[in-house]
C-alpha cells in the first residue's frame, strides 16, 4: 500500500488550500450537531431499465427497473453508511417520478424538496429515462438516454431557495451531468455552488463528462465559472481532459491503463489552476474485459497523495454506480473526520464492493467495506 508522499510549501506558510482544509474541519465540527442534514444533492434523476442477463434491449421480453442518478446515487449511499442527507430535484409526477421519490425515501434520503410538476397529459415535460446493457466478454456495456424535455432541464431561477436549503446542510454535492442538460440547471447549479460558498458549506463536484450531452469545448467554458465555487473535485481521467483539459501522462488511448503516479501532476495542476480546492478524487480503472477490471483510487488532499491497494481482477456485476459510489464514500470520510488514507483505502473496497450489485445503489455495509479494506477472506460469513 502506498502513503502519503506529499509536504508542506517551504517556510512554514499554508497554502491557501491548506488554509480552507483547517477551515472546513473546523467548520464541520461545529455544524455537525446543529445542521438538519449532513449532504445535500442537486441534480437530475432518472428511472433505469437494463435487459437481464446480458441480452440486448431489443433480446429481451421483460426489462428489470432501478435508478440511474448521479447526485442521488451519493444521498442514498451516503445515507446507509449512517449520515443525514437530502435531495432535490423537478420530477413530473408520474409513475416514475413517484418511484423514484418512494425509492429514495426508502433508503433515509429526504425527498420532501423534490418539486412535484404536473403530469401535462401527453409528455411535453417529463421524466428521463435510461436504458442499459450489460456487456460481457469484450462486448461493452452500453447505456442509452431518453432524456429530453425532463423536468429538471426545465428548471427556473426562483424554483429552489438555495439560502434556505444551503442553511440546513453541512455539504453540497452537484455534477457536470446537471451544468451540461441544459442551460437552465447549469445556472442552478452554478447559483447553488456560489451560495454554498458564501455560506461556508463545504461544495463536491463530481465532472461526470457525457459526450451525448455536450462536446468538451462546452464542458471547459462552464468549467471556468463552476470550478471557482468548488472545494473537492471528483472525475476519472477522461473527466480531467475533456472538462478541465487537464490530460494524464502514461494514459492509453482509451484511458484503459493505471499509472498512479500520474494522477499526482494532474492533481497539482488542478490545485495550482484553482487554489480554493482542498481534494482531489480520482478511480483508476483498468479493463481487462466488460466484467473484469483491475480498480483503485487516489486521492491528493491537504497537500499529500494517497494511493488505495489496486483491486486485481475485480470481477463486476454492473459497473454502473462505481464512480458516485467512490465520490459517496470520500464525502462520508471527510464528512466523519477520518484519516486521509483510510478515506482513499476505504473508497477503494467500498466502491470495489458496488460493482458487485446490480444497480447504481452501493448495497455494501460500511464494516463488509471494511473487511475488504483490510484484505480478509471473502469466505462465507456465519
Amino acid at each position: 500500500m502506498l502513503r502519503a508522499r506529499g509536504t508542506r510549501s517551504g517556510g512554514g506558510h499554508m497554502r491557501l488550500s491548506e488554509r480552507r482544509y483547517a477551515e472546513i474541519r473546523f467548520q464541520q465540527g461545529a455544524d455537525k450537531m446543529s445542521k438538519k442534514f449532513d449532504m445535500t444533492g442537486f441534480g437530475e434523476a432518472m428511472v433505469r431499465f437494463n435487459a437481464p442477463e446480458h441480452m440486448r434491449l431489443e433480446q429481451s421480453s421483460f426489462l428489470q427497473l432501478a435508478i440511474a442518478a448521479a447526485e442521488l446515487n451519493c444521498c442514498v449511499n451516503i445515507s446507509r453508511l449512517g449520515l443525514k442527507t437530502a435531495y432535490y430535484t423537478k420530477l413530473v409526477d408520474t409513475w416514475s417520478g413517484r418511484y423514484i421519490v418512494n425509492h429514495g425515501r426508502e433508503h433515509g434520503v429526504d425527498m420532501s424538496g423534490v418539486k412535484m410538476v404536473p403530469f401535462d397529459g401527453c409528455g411535453k415535460t417529463r421524466n428521463g429515462l435510461c436504458f442499459l446493457e450489460i456487456g460481457i466478454g469484450p462486448r461493452a456495456s452500453r447505456q442509452i438516454y431518453d432524456r429530453g424535455h425532463s423536468a429538471i432541464s426545465k428548471v427556473e431561477p426562483g424554483d429552489f431557495d438555495w439560502k434556505a436549503i444551503l442553511s440546513e446542510t453541512r455539504w453540497f454535492h452537484t455534477t457536470g451531468i446537471t451544468t451540461a442538460i441544459s442551460e437552465g440547471a447549469a445556472e442552478q447549479a452554478i447559483e447553488s455552488l456560489k451560495t454554498a460558498k458564501s455560506m461556508g458549506v463545504t461544495t463536491s463536484f463530481d465532472l461526470n463528462f457525457r459526450s451525448t450531452l455536450w462536446t468538451s469545448e462546452m464542458a471547459k467554458e462552464t468549467m471556468k465559472r463552476v470550478m471557482p465555487y468548488v472545494d473537492v473535485i471528483i472525475g476519472n481521467e477522461e473527466d480531467f481532459e475533456k472538462m478541465l483539459g487537464i490530460k494524464a501522462e502514461g494514459t492509453g488511448e482509451h484511458y484503459s491503463k493505471i499509472d498512479p503516479e500520474s494522477y499526482r501532476a494532474v492533481a497539482e495542476k488542478v490545485m495550482e489552476a484553482y487554489p480554493d480546492v482542498t481534494a482531489v478524487g480520482t478511480t483508476l480503472r483498468e479493463v481487462k474485459t466488460a466484467l473484469l477490471n483491475d480498480w483503485r483510487t487516489v486521492m491528493m488532499y491537504k497537500g499529500a497523495y494517497y494511493v488505495s491497494r489496486k483491486y486485481e481482477n475485480l470481477e463486476i456485476a454492473d459497473r454502473t454506480g462505481g464512480g458516485d459510489s467512490f465520490a459517496s464514500s470520500m464525502i462520508w470520510g471527510m464528512l466523519e473526520g477520518k484519516d486521509p488514507q483510510y478515506i482513499v483505502d476505504f473508497s477503494a473496497a467500498y466502491s470495489a464492493l458496488c460493482h458487485t450489485f446490480l444497480g447504481d445503489w452501493n448495497w455494501a455495509y460500511k464494516e463488509e467495506a471494511e473487511s475488504v479494506m483490510r484484505g480478509e477472506s471473502a469466505r462465507v460469513k456465519r
